[in-house]
C-alpha cells in the first residue's frame, strides 16, 4: 500500500515537473513574427478568442480594391488582458478598431498584436511580455 502511495506520488511529480517545462518552452516572438514588418489594420472585429496560452483577436480589414481579408491577431493570455482594461465590452463583434503589430513571418494574414486603438483614441496593450517582440519594455 505504501509503496503504491509513494509511487503515485513520483509519478505526479514527475508529470508536473515536464508539463510545467512544456509550457515554459513555449514559441519566441522570433519564431513567428518579424520585427521589421510593422502592420498597421484597421478593421471591424468578427470574432474574440479568450484561450490560453494566447488570446486571438479576427478582423475584417477592407483592401484597396474593396475586397475583405481576415486577419488574425495573436494577443497575451485572457488573464493578461483583463488586468489591462480589455473586456468583453472593449471587444465585441462589430467594434471598429486599428491594431498596430507585426506581420506573420510566412505571410499569412496573421499577426502579433501590440496595441488595439479604439474609437474614441484610448490605446490598449495586447502583446505578450518576454516574448521577444520589439519595445515590449515600453509597455505596460
Amino acid at each position: 500500500m505504501k509503496t503504491g502511495i509513494i509511487v503515485a506520488a513520483s509519478c505526479g511529480a514527475l508529470l508536473l515537473t515536464f508539463s510545467g517545462q512544456r509550457l515554459g518552452a513555449h514559441h519566441s516572438f522570433a519564431a513567428e513574427f518579424d520585427a521589421d514588418q510593422p502592420v498597421t489594420l484597421e478593421g471591424t472585429i468578427t470574432q474574440m478568442e479568450w484561450i490560453n496560452p494566447h488570446t486571438w483577436l479576427h478582423i475584417d480589414v477592407e483592401n484597396e480594391d474593396g475586397t475583405v481579408s481576415e486577419w488574425m491577431i495573436e494577443g497575451g493570455t485572457p488573464n493578461t488582458l483583463m488586468r489591462r482594461g480589455f473586456t468583453m465590452e472593449t471587444v465585441k463583434v462589430g467594434t471598429e478598431i486599428t491594431v498596430e503589430g507585426f506581420w506573420a513571418r510566412n505571410g499569412a494574414n496573421r499577426a502579433n498584436g501590440r496595441d488595439i486603438v479604439l474609437a474614441d483614441g484610448s490605446r490598449l496593450f495586447m502583446g505578450s511580455r518576454g516574448i521577444g517582440a520589439p519595445d515590449e519594455e515600453d509597455s505596460e
